[in-house]
């Protein structure tokens, strides 16, 4: 026989069971628009949160680099920045579309003084790479580089290295890193730069020969390493002048009278001012 308490507690589980089940279909739903909506879509790493993929390139321009007094440092040849530039794109599936030098040009020289460096960033389209062997080859001043880089990236486009260096991602790190080897590369050119001044001072002191012969010396014939003596002929016209100039002659007059003396240049023309 069925008690009133018995059938209290039966209703009880039928109610308790419906929102049993209730709770149950709505977690699974919600389980199944987390699932659709990419919820559970792995986070990235960066600080930023946000996913990075390595960015891919189609057409790249490579740009070759070397001043006057990296020449002999090695590994900086243009032969050798070329192979790495060319094996580069090669590995990434690039199309190599051209290769520009600036030869004998210092890395501290702004975008408009390197000839080579302005028209490839003009020839530049989006999705373009600008490819050098390193980000010195780019430039060895701080703010330069940073203006270049800017340039680049306008025109929807960006630097990539072959030595890595922090080019292939915009993530904090990578940007550190990359402004990390600027930093280094300018400490480079200083260093080269003063590396040179005491070399040609030495080479001074010790009477060497140091860069365009001047007018007035020539080489000591045998000399190793070359060094200078007066020559003769030339240290006449040399006063010759100096008197001139202390008369008061201009240098049109000047000339003229070294002319109307049968006096010549080095190179056995005429003087002209």
């Amino acid at each position: 026989m069925t008690t009133r308490a018995d059938r209290i507690s039966a209703e009880d589980d039928r109610r308790n069971g419906g929102r049993h089940r209730d709770r149950t279909q709505a977690i699974g739903t919600k389980s199944a628009i987390a699932i659709s909506s990419g919820a559970s879509r792995p986070r990235s790493s960066h600080s930023t949160g946000r996913l990075h993929d390595t960015p891919t390139f189609a057409n790249a321009i490579g740009y070759l680099r070397v001043s006057t007094n990296e020449q002999a440092i090695s590994g900086l040849g243009i032969d050798a920045q070329r192979a790495s530039v060319t094996a580069t794109a090669a590995h990434r599936g690039m199309t190599l579309r051209d290769v520009v030098v600036d030869d004998g040009l210092s890395g501290g020289l702004a975008i408009d003084r390197r000839p080579a460096l302005f028209q490839a960033v003009q020839a530049l389209q989006r999705g373009d790479v600008v490819l050098v062997s390193r980000r010195d080859r780019l430039g060895r001043d701080v703010i330069e580089v940073g203006l270049i880089e800017r340039e680049i990236e306008k025109r929807g486009a960006r630097v990539v290295s072959a030595a890595g260096e922090g080019s292939d991602s915009d993530d904090p790190d990578s940007l550190f890193m990359r402004r990390m080897a600027d930093v280094f590369a300018e400490r480079e050119r200083h260093m080269i730069k003063g590396r040179t001044k005491a070399a040609l001072h030495v080479k001074r002191t010790r009477g060497e020969r140091i860069g365009t012969l001047p007018f007035g010396f020539l080489v000591v014939a045998g000399s190793k390493p070359a060094k200078l003596e007066p020559a003769p002929v030339e240290q006449r016209i040399q006063a010759r002048i100096r008197a001139l100039a202390a008369e008061g002659r201009s240098v049109r007059q000047i000339a003229d009278a070294l002319n109307a003396d049968g006096e010549t240049t080095r190179k056995g023309t005429p003087w002209r001012f």
